[in-house]
């Protein structure tokens, strides 16, 4: 690793430390949360659609938990806006770990990929897609 990877070890401290889009959002079309037992991270995502219903205006969070689990959650407040929801659904792991720019390790994947899961299910909670009052990162 590189001068590169201390760059986005800089970013992922500044989102830590100065999170984007932080808090409860008024009227979002809807919220969901989560949690990461193995680390004790929880995240609540708030969305607020377009006026088409299809496409991601506003994103926030809230919540508690390690450095990871918070940079990745304010990184994709900034990056969901303008995304639609297929487009959200089509997200992976790999996604995000390139958003961080660093390599996580396996223990560490959980904490990383948190928020995303978390807004993924509450988009297929509002589609009526699926029922679950919680997600959790465990099996």
């Amino acid at each position: 690793m590189g001068m590169g990877s201390d760059m986005y070890r800089q970013q992922i401290l500044d989102h830590y430390k100065n999170p984007r889009n932080h808090g409860e959002l008024e009227d979002p079309t809807f919220s969901h949360v989560g949690e990461n037992p193995s680390c004790g991270d929880t995240i609540r995502m708030d969305v607020r659609l377009d006026d088409d219903g299809e496409t991601i205006e506003y994103v926030s969070f809230s919540g508690d938990g390690c450095a990871i689990s918070q940079a990745s959650a304010s990184m994709l407040t900034e990056r969901l806006p303008g995304t639609t929801l297929d487009e959200l659904e089509e997200m992976d792991t790999d996604d995000v770990v390139e958003m961080l720019g660093v390599d996580i390790s396996p223990m560490r994947i959980k904490c990383a990929v948190l928020a995303e899961k978390v807004v993924q299910d509450g988009a297929k909670i509002h589609e009526g897609e699926l029922e679950l009052d919680e997600t959790t990162t465990e099996e």
